[in-house]
């Protein structure tokens, strides 16, 4: 279980830019986290796999302390970013998504499965040849998804996966993540993009200013979120079960 415990960071004593937080993440769960633009959600994410080291608290997996195998930490949490061109390294989709185990001097027998058994889980066997630069907006973010579940993580973090995508790389990619759930992956979704994925969370977690505002279910914070800076384009008079673009 993933624990953040009493995580606090500011840039000078006056701009406090995550307050005390406290939260778990059970395996296998279903978690979003939503709140206005400067609520911390990007930094708080940073903290999540090491990237940032906490001033104040500690995370903690399985009850040991994140920083203590920094690189076990990252191969078990993984990351997508918001910007999936920061992810890319390599040439082409094949050789961008081997390049974790690369690094970690995985045998070429167990990178060459894997990456195999990544892309056709995300329909990208098609695309291994071509330069990751020249896939659309959904390929490019499935491919960044593809280099982490290459390495067999636990928990996956992604941030704002539906920014710049059409509708049909908005599915794809939610169909991806829905999928990763169902087989046990613990989902750490942060997203203002309520209305496209919240009907499949069993939790959401709204920040504000760095701090905690509220957690529960979905459907019993629905009718709180513009109280906290949180808009959404159709009001808030609608079920949290309609809440995904599967359906349209």
């Amino acid at each position: 279980m993933l624990e953040i415990k009493n995580l606090s960071r500011s840039y000078s004593q006056k701009i406090l830019v995550l307050n005390n937080i406290n939260l778990s993440f059970k395996p296998g769960s279903f978690t979003v986290i939503s709140g206005p633009n400067g609520s911390g959600k990007t930094q708080l994410m940073r903290h999540l796999n090491g990237l940032l080291k906490p001033q104040k608290g500690c995370i903690t997996l399985d009850g040991v302390d994140i920083h203590k195998n920094i690189q076990e930490t990252r191969r078990r949490i993984g990351l997508v970013f918001q910007n999936a061109d920061s992810q890319i390294v390599g040439q082409t989709v094949e050789s961008d998504i081997a390049f974790g185990p690369e690094n970690l001097k995985w045998s070429r027998e167990d990178i060459d499965t894997h990456v195999n058994q990544v892309l056709e889980e995300l329909s990208l066997t098609e695309l291994k040849d071509r330069r990751p630069y020249t896939l659309s907006g959904g390929e490019k973010r499935r491919c960044a998804l593809a280099a982490v579940l290459v390495m067999q993580p636990d928990i996956i973090v992604l941030d704002e996966p539906f920014t710049g995508l059409d509708v049909k790389g908005v599915r794809e990619v939610l169909q991806d993540i829905i999928h990763l759930n169902e087989q046990g992956k613990t989902i750490i979704l942060i997203s203002h993009d309520l209305e496209k994925v919240l009907a499949h969370a069993d939790r959401l977690v709204i920040l504000e200013k760095g701090c905690i505002k509220a957690v529960g279910k979905p459907a019993q914070l629905l009718n709180c979120l513009e109280e906290h800076g949180i808009r959404l384009p159709w009001g808030k008079n609608r079920n949290v079960e309609t809440m995904t673009w599967l359906d349209i």
